[in-house]
């Protein structure tokens, strides 16, 4: 006798549960280093070591201030080479899982590095914040591509949403306890360096650790519908990507959307990574004060994650995510003329960016989810991932330069909405329903 019993999707669910953690672990490296200590961190010692306001790397001078914003912009272009070969190796085997935690325990031993930098040699902090963020920006192709083989194109916006808000709830969980530790530094009897570098250390602890959820209630799946290359795993995954490539004019709708993602995502990414810098250099706010506005957008993200991912159920999620870019437009043409040391006016506008942020984020990756032939998900999503991981290489240029030549943030913020507004047109001409057929996927009930 054979059971009519389908357990597929009560294993799937078993698994979606386990794929939560990992958005849990990754999300202490995105806040508590790349979003809040990190940059103010390194131009402070940096300044420490500079000369008339100027620094050398590389031969190059540069303004202190800068040096966070060229960082992401280097470690982002190098994923732009590297991720794509990534993903054609992930679409090749089925231990997507071990490469997942494989990448991730590299970028947090990279971070947990950073704990032993001082003014003395702030140099090394950059090499080991590009090589950390790297290997977030490979861990989260192998995690979004996996999000496609435990979900069917019902779930994904919502298993997506849950993801993104497990994200910021263990990200904003471990940013309250940096919060305390770094704004009572003295209570402690350590320095307000010392408690920075400590929290960016438990950051790596807490993203190693947590790894371990998924890697252990993650089964690893056979790839799907790949093409016939000859060679070692290595050369059949240079032929599947030349393949990919050449074939991406058959998919002309992900292609769009991915030139949209390209602009609105560089936007988000550059506000995300650029916060706690305007925060303390142009508005005037102590460490402690930014990281508590921060610690508000991240439990705010929680509601807003999952309020997108209903409202995506009701509307689809594209017309969400416009009126997302809207909300990001007003943002940033907000803190233009947000007054220096105004806590009030700064927390309205922090509240605002938790609301859309964990939203358009989540709706993205699972509307992108929707335009990939089966069988080339990790590959197609390391093209998105060269675009948007870590922060953008785009954005984050446009906000160093902005700086670099006016010595105000408040141009270089506000700069960066024409990445909304470029974003959101490319978006417009987008069709749902072509890119989900050009892809052979089954139709959602609202796209």
């Amino acid at each position: 006798m054979t059971s009519i019993a389908d357990l597929e999707p009560l294993k799937r669910a078993k698994e979606q549960r386990a794929w939560y953690w990992y958005d849990w672990a990754n999300s202490a490296f995105a806040t508590t280093i790349a979003g809040v200590l990190f940059g103010p961190y390194l131009i402070a010692i940096a300044e420490e070591d500079a000369v008339n306001n100027r620094v050398s790397i590389l031969g190059l001078s540069l303004a202190p201030g800068s040096l966070p914003a060229y960082t992401i912009t280097a470690s982002t272009l190098i994923a732009a080479i590297l991720l794509p070969l990534l993903g054609a190796v992930a679409d090749r085997t089925s231990r997507k899982k071990d490469m997942l935690a494989g990448f991730a325990w590299a970028g947090a031993a990279a971070a947990a590095g950073l704990f032993f930098v001082t003014e003395n040699n702030w140099q090394w902090g950059i090499g080991l914040f590009i090589i950390a963020n790297i290997c977030m920006g490979a861990a989260a192709v192998f995690n979004d591509a996996i999000l496609c083989l435990i979900a069917d194109e019902e779930e994904r916006d919502r298993v997506s949403s849950r993801g993104w808000a497990f994200g910021y709830a263990g990200g904003g969980l471990l940013l309250a306890i940096n919060f305390a530790l770094v704004t009572m530094h003295d209570t402690f009897g350590m320095t307000e360096g010392f408690a920075v570098r400590l929290s960016m250390l438990s950051a790596a602890l807490w993203w190693a650790g947590f790894t371990l959820i998924p890697f252990f209630g993650l089964r690893n799946h056979e790839p799907l519908d790949v093409e016939e290359v000859s060679g070692n795993l290595v050369q059949r995954s240079f032929g599947q990507l030349w393949i990919t490539l050449k074939e991406l004019r058959n998919y002309p709708v992900a292609l769009t959307f991915l030139m949209a993602y390209l602009f609105f995502n560089d936007g988000i990414q550059t506000v995300i990574g650029q916060a706690a810098v305007y925060g303390e250099e142009e508005l005037g706010f102590e460490t402690g004060t930014v990281l508590g506005t921060y610690l508000l957008v991240q439990f705010v993200a929680i509601f807003g994650a999952l309020g997108f991912g209903r409202a995506a159920a009701r509307f689809g999620a594209k017309s969400v995510i416009m009126v997302g870019l809207v909300i990001w437009s007003s943002i940033v043409t907000a803190a233009l003329f947000l007054p220096d040391r105004a806590l009030i006016p700064f927390l309205v506008l922090a509240s605002a960016i938790g609301i859309v942020l964990g939203g358009t984020q989540a709706l993205a990756r699972s509307y992108f989810s929707l335009l990939i032939p089966k069988g080339k998900e990790a590959e197609f999503f390391s093209f998105y991932h060269a675009l948007e991981r870590g922060t953008s290489w785009f954005g984050a240029l446009v906000f160093g330069l902005v700086y670099q030549f006016t010595d105000s943030y408040r141009p270089a913020i506000f700069a960066l909405i024409g990445f909304f507004i470029v974003g959101g047109l490319l978006l417009a001409r987008v069709d749902t329903a072509r890119g989900i057929r050009e892809a052979g996927n089954a139709m959602p009930k609202v796209v």
